[in-house]
């Protein structure tokens, strides 16, 4: 039967809701083993070791208080938020402009010492913290928001302003960010731009590589790369902001990001379903992409698994019930009775045939967040077994589940916890989820490569939205031809000649 169910998390944990960083610590960041020697094969660049002739100098140009040497505060930027990788960097740095971070990166360039951008430090690779002990340079503080131009729609603002900070902002002025992630409460636009970020919304409002009008970018000999067009078309030449969007910093430091922002939908409607089984999953969200057409705006499932761990360890409820798979499904038009007649007229004929067996419905923004929720927390709701190792991948959609249970079956008699999928049904983007109770090298070893080379024979992606960053560089090659990485290496070479911009990362050795 279609409900319209209000529910309330019955118990918050210390999180703030949408927020998944370093201050989500379910293990000491000094718990964590060294990159270093977790990766005993991955060896230290020939770059300068930091000194204090160095940080005097940073000093000069940042002024003491920004120019971070406590041991006790440098260590949580040192530290994914999923506790996997460790660098040891004995500095982090915080500018406030590009000027300042073209002269720290000229200084670095100079001095051949390697430095880390980092932003809201979400990232799932181990792209936004050092591996060995470059010299951080976190964006925090470049978070002016620059223009909004209120007849395009076109923001511009720097690089560390929060993506809820920027949605906020626009949601007042009548306009939405393009982009929507879990994270939004700590991540930051230069960090998403960077790393290519696909989200929640990508199946209504594309790609960054789209959104993105323009970047300024800072090279590794200080230089400023100014491609911060605002215009929606600019045919001139080599389209340059592309080598900037999904390089992880190791071509150049987004300092400031354009980008086209939608107007904010009159009406959204969200109905969160369940189904038996993944090829119901798969016909429900065929027919929502043909009947719901130009209103529906996100099509996400999770497996029971994933239910299971959103509940148990977060104390989040479920709004429908136990089921095997469950469908998000979220509406954004311009006429609120129209799309929720049409929303509901869908989810009675699939619910009247059996393929949903049960349903809730949410126009009020309060109770849309809520059923949001669900799906957000995820991550830290995985997080909280213990160990949480999570794979990106893209792949046909009629294998779209396949390794789920071929994983789990694979990890029998190990001390795997859950084995779980979650993705972004409308593009393809499935996450499998592994959980242990602590880190254990029997399942790494089970899972790496084998998850990868399965994607590849599909002629997959080995990362969908989250990079490469460190963990999946020697997996590269399975969604990249020889000739590909050839170019990549010399475009690095040629951008970045002493290596120093986030090295280890993305490109294998």
């Amino acid at each position: 039967m279609l409900r319209q169910v209000c529910y309330k998390v019955l118990e918050k944990v210390p999180v703030p809701i949408r927020t998944l960083h370093t201050g989500s610590l379910w293990r000491s960041s000094h718990q964590v083993e060294l990159t270093s020697v977790r990766y005993p094969d991955v060896k230290r660049g020939n770059y300068a070791v930091l000194s204090d002739q160095h940080v005097q100098y940073f000093e000069n140009i940042l002024g003491k208080d920004r120019v971070i040497t406590d041991e006790s505060e440098v260590q949580s930027y040192n530290v994914d938020w999923m506790k996997m990788v460790r660098g040891a960097s004995k500095v982090v740095l915080k500018p406030k402009s590009t000027e300042e971070v073209s002269a720290i990166l000229k200084y670095c360039n100079d001095q051949t010492l390697a430095v880390c951008p980092q932003g809201g430090n979400t990232g799932l690779v181990g792209g936004s913290v050092p591996v060995f002990d470059e010299v951080i340079i976190s964006t925090t503080l470049m978070n002016n928001i620059i223009s909004l131009d209120e007849f395009s729609g076109v923001l511009v603002c720097q690089a560390g302003c929060i993506l809820e900070a920027l949605e906020t902002y626009l949601s007042e002025r009548g306009y939405i960010m393009p982009l929507d992630l879990g994270a939004k409460g700590s991540c930051h636009i230069g960090g998403n731009v960077s790393t290519n970020a696909g989200g929640i919304r990508l199946l209504r409002y594309g790609s960054l590589h789209g959104s993105v009008l323009g970047v300024e970018a800072v090279k590794a000999d200080g230089e400023v790369i100014d491609c911060l067009s605002t215009l929606k078309k600019d045919n001139t030449g080599f389209h340059l902001k592309h080598l900037f969007i999904g390089s992880e910093g190791t071509l150049g430091l987004v300092t400031k990001v354009a980008i086209q922002c939608p107007p904010s939908p009159k009406a959204v409607n969200v109905a969160f379903l369940g189904l038996n089984t993944f090829d119901d999953v798969l016909k429900v969200s065929q027919a929502a992409r043909h009947g719901l057409a130009e209103i529906l705006s996100s099509c996400e499932m999770m497996d029971g698994s994933t239910m299971e761990a959103v509940t148990t360890n977060l104390q989040l409820r479920n709004p429908i019930g136990e089921h095997p798979f469950y469908v998000l499904l979220e509406t954004s038009g311009s006429h609120g009775e129209h799309d929720e007649e049409k929303l509901s007229k869908f989810l009675e004929k699939y619910m009247s045939n059996g393929l949903v067996l049960d349903g809730t419905v949410a126009s009020e923004p309060s109770r849309i967040q809520s059923i949001w929720e669900v799906r957000e927390r995820v991550a830290e709701g995985l997080l909280a077994d213990g160990c949480f190792i999570a794979y990106d991948v893209s792949v046909p959609l009629h294998a779209f589940y396949d390794i789920v249970p071929i994983m789990a079956k694979r990890l029998a008699g190990t001390s795997v916890k859950r084995c779980t999928g979650i993705g972004h049904i409308g593009d393809g983007n499935l996450h499998l989820n592994i959980t242990s109770k602590e880190f254990d090298y029997e399942i790494h070893n089970l899972v790496e490569p084998f998850v990868f080379e399965w994607t590849s024979k599909l002629k997959g992606s080995v990362s969908a939205e989250h990079g490469i960053g460190f963990k999946k560089t020697k997996f590269i090659h399975y969604s990249k031809s020889e000739s590909s990485l050839n170019l990549m290496k010399e475009i690095k070479k040629l951008m970045d000649p002493k290596g120093i911009l986030n090295p280890y990362k993305v490109l294998p050795k």
